[in-house]
């Protein structure tokens, strides 16, 4: 949370103004920010990242298959259900836990339209092969960067790749307005259809095209404009806590994320991939009997979600869903809570 008197002090501005929704000028001006602080090419405020998503898949007119990821959060494949799209699931690579570039090819049909790969924990993945099986054939390529703000490829933004990339705020991101996510485009005429679809596809009285209302509010954007200036110190703070559990469970039988040597990474999360599902669930309970709480983050994969039917498809990412836990991380985690936690881990794990 930023400091409350901060904060308290942008409220102030919105009660003066009573312009609390609709574009309002905090909402201008997080977006010039995002786009002025952290180079992120056409930034749009929305309400929450699944929105963004849905955005996306409409204003690159995507209709037919969409070759995506069973390894992330369910919302990367509901919406693309919900645009009427077919999600085509590809396996992921095991090392970095993103969509396995030497998969999707084989799934190319003629229906297919475009690549939706999640960029996991916020670790990239790897954009240029997708991009290249994507001029080959013609297709658009949305990166799911719900985790992925803050980490940069190449001294380049990660959510500056592909035809659009999208993000969360959500309050368990590293970087938050509460509710909300932002959408990321280089090409102008996408980003004028994106900000048209968000506002109910009309400006004033003058209507272009059926949108929706995926707007953000002057709340939230107050929200995240307060917590901007703590930003390089969340980064500091999340990357020492990160590298402590990784020194206390490096050499263990415990598998530890891999950060490829051109990232610059935001450290948002800390997944352990552990023996076996039963060993996973000794940890669980020796945890929660400490009153600590990981998440099983992702699990089920969505080859498994009993509307999609796809079980047994893609057996790299049904395994690890089984085996990883993301452990806690929050800027006023202790370090002692964290030797707690890499101390049960290995004893249980190995």
């Amino acid at each position: 949370m930023p400091p409350l008197e901060e904060y308290v002090a942008l409220l102030e501005g919105i009660w003066e103004r009573g312009h609390v929704t609709n574009n309002g000028p905090l909402v201008q001006r997080f977006e010039r920010e995002l786009n002025d602080r952290f180079d992120l090419p056409h930034p749009l405020f929305v309400g929450n990242g699944t929105i963004a998503l849905q955005l996306a898949l409409r204003a690159l007119d995507i209709t037919g298959e969409v070759i995506t990821t069973p390894y992330s959060y369910v919302a990367s494949t509901t919406a693309i259900l919900w645009e009427r799209c077919t999600p085509v699931f590809a396996d992921i690579d095991p090392i970095s836990f993103c969509l396995d570039p030497a998969r999707i090819e084989a799934l190319i049909t003629p229906r297919t339209q475009a690549i939706l790969a999640t960029h996991v924990y916020g670790l990239p993945c790897d954009t240029g092969a997708i991009a290249d099986i994507a001029t080959r054939h013609g297709l658009k390529v949305i990166y799911d960067g719900a985790h992925a703000f803050g980490t940069h490829v190449d001294s380049r933004p990660l959510l500056a790749q592909g035809d659009i990339s999208t993000c969360s705020f959500h309050a368990t991101k590293i970087f938050h307005s509460v509710e909300g996510g932002a959408i990321h485009c280089t090409d102008k005429a996408v980003f004028d259809r994106l900000r048209l679809l968000r506002a109910f596809g009309h400006v004033q009285d003058e209507h272009f095209l059926p949108g929706i209302n995926g707007k953000n509010s002057e709340l939230h954007a107050a929200m995240g404009l307060a917590l901007i200036p703590c930003f390089t110190d969340i980064l500091t703070r999340r990357r020492t806590q990160w590298w402590r559990y990784h020194a206390l469970l490096s050499g263990s039988a415990t598998g530890l994320a891999t950060i490829p040597e051109n990232c610059a990474y935001n450290h948002a999360y800390f997944p352990v991939v552990l023996r076996d599902e039963g060993t996973l669930v000794q940890v669980l309970r020796m945890l929660a009997s400490r009153d600590i709480h990981p998440r099983r983050y992702f699990y089920p994969s969505l080859t498994e979600l009993p509307y999609i039917q796809a079980a047994g498809t893609c057996p790299v990412a049904e395994d690890i869903a089984r085996r990883v836990l993301c452990l806690p991380l929050a800027h006023g985690l202790t370090e002692a809570i964290i030797d707690e936690i890499a101390h049960v881990v290995r004893s249980i794990n190995g």
